[in-house]
C-alpha cells in the first residue's frame, strides 16, 4: 500500500513562508503525477498543485504566483514552497498522486493567523 508523509507545517502570520516535503515509499514515485491537496474546516479535500513525471506544473488560480510545487525524484520526494501565506490558506496539506491513490497520510497542519 502505498504510503505518504507530510511534514513542514506551522503557524505563521500572514505574509510569512513555510516549505512543506512529502516523501511516498511504495510508489514508483517518478512515472506519477503527484499533487499537494488541502482542506480547509467545514470544506471539501481541494487540489492546490500539481506537477507531472515531467515537471510540468499546475496551480489552482488561489495559490497561483504564491505556491511552488516541485519533487526530487531520487529522494522520492516533493515539496510545496509557499509563499505570502494568508489566513485563507490555513489548512491540513496531504500529498497523493494526481489523480489520487486510496491512501491519504496524516496530513500537516498550516495555520496562518495575526
Amino acid at each position: 500500500q502505498v504510503q505518504f508523509v507530510e511534514s513542514g507545517g506551522g503557524s505563521v502570520q500572514p505574509g510569512g513562508s513555510l516549505r512543506l516535503s512529502c516523501v511516498a515509499s511504495k510508489l514508483l514515485f517518478s512515472l506519477y503525477n503527484m499533487g499537494w491537496y488541502r482542506q480547509a474546516p467545514g470544506k471539501q479535500r481541494e487540489l492546490v498543485a500539481s506537477i507531472t513525471h515531467h515537471d510540468i506544473t499546475n496551480y489552482a488560480d488561489s495559490v497561483k504566483g504564491r505556491f511552488t510545487i516541485s519533487r526530487d525524484d531520487a529522494k522520492i520526494t516533493m515539496y510545496l514552497q509557499m509563499n505570502s501565506l494568508k489566513p485563507e490558506d490555513t489548512a491540513v496539506y496531504y500529498c497523493n498522486r494526481q489523480p489520487p491513490s486510496p491512501s491519504w497520510g496524516q496530513g500537516t497542519q498550516v495555520t496562518v493567523s495575526s
